[in-house]
């Protein structure tokens, strides 16, 4: 079984979905995690289960996420792998979409993973002076593909995509391993907050088509990265249901 025993981890939208399988999986390898999370009651189970350390705030939130990111260093120590895993999916049609759901989805898919990588790059910095230092940011499929209703939240995890890329050219010499994940399917809440019936309708004939892999998948996927040799990056990963093609 791979061992992380020497690694601190911080895991964003860890109240369910991928978050919460990332940091169970993390925490069975032996690393120390700290949680980062909207929904208290889920983050202090998860943490009962795991004996993870954990804050509820939001990543859309700059000053309270940096508040609690702080918190979190005091009571773990410095983070040596952070997965940046919080988003939000709200489809509707490009010209009858509430704008509102714009502005949510690029404050938490774009500007919260910047919020996150900031308020965390230098502890990475300082890491990798002695070991592995992975920033594992949580893309989406979405990026490379195209469906009507989508044309938003695909955007904002194709710049997902793009940044990706300039961090690692900015970090990778500083030993710093950016590493972008893109899960297909997968069983997750993502989808539960679509209210445009067409959209949904439209997610949940994609599911019966493309049946979601478990979240657990992609926790495992984030393991195995992290457990590389310090000096090798695997620098990015899709990983989707076999029949997704």
């Amino acid at each position: 079984m791979t061992s992380l025993t020497d690694r601190t981890a911080l895991i964003t939208g860890a109240g369910s979905g991928i978050g919460a399988a990332t940091a169970a999986a993390l925490a069975a390898a032996g690393a120390r995690t700290a949680l980062i999370g909207r929904r208290p009651d889920r983050l202090a189970d998860l943490a009962a289960a795991t004996g993870a350390a954990y804050a509820a705030t939001d990543v859309t939130d700059r000053a309270s996420f940096g508040a609690a990111v702080a918190d979190l260093r005091e009571r773990v120590g410095r983070f040596d792998l952070v997965v940046a895993n919080a988003g939000t999916m709200l489809p509707a049609a490009f010209d009858t979409a509430d704008a509102g759901d714009w502005d949510r989805m690029v404050a938490t898919n774009i500007t919260g993973l910047l919020t996150t990588a900031r308020a965390t790059i230098n502890d990475l910095i300082a890491a990798a002076e002695a070991g592995p230092a992975d920033l594992v940011l949580i893309g989406s499929i979405g990026a490379h593909i195209v469906l009507p209703g989508y044309s938003v939240y695909n955007a904002t995890k194709a710049a997902v995509a793009h940044l990706t890329r300039h961090l690692r050219e900015e970090f990778g010499p500083r030993g710093v391993r950016v590493r972008l994940i893109e899960p297909g399917m997968v069983e997750s809440e993502l989808g539960a907050g679509v209210t445009d019936p067409d959209a949904a309708a439209a997610l949940r004939q994609y599911a019966v088509e493309n049946p979601p892999i478990p979240a657990s998948a992609i926790g495992d996927a984030v393991v195995w990265g992290a457990a590389l040799p310090a000096g090798v990056n695997v620098a990015s990963m899709i990983v989707l249901p076999t029949v997704q093609g």
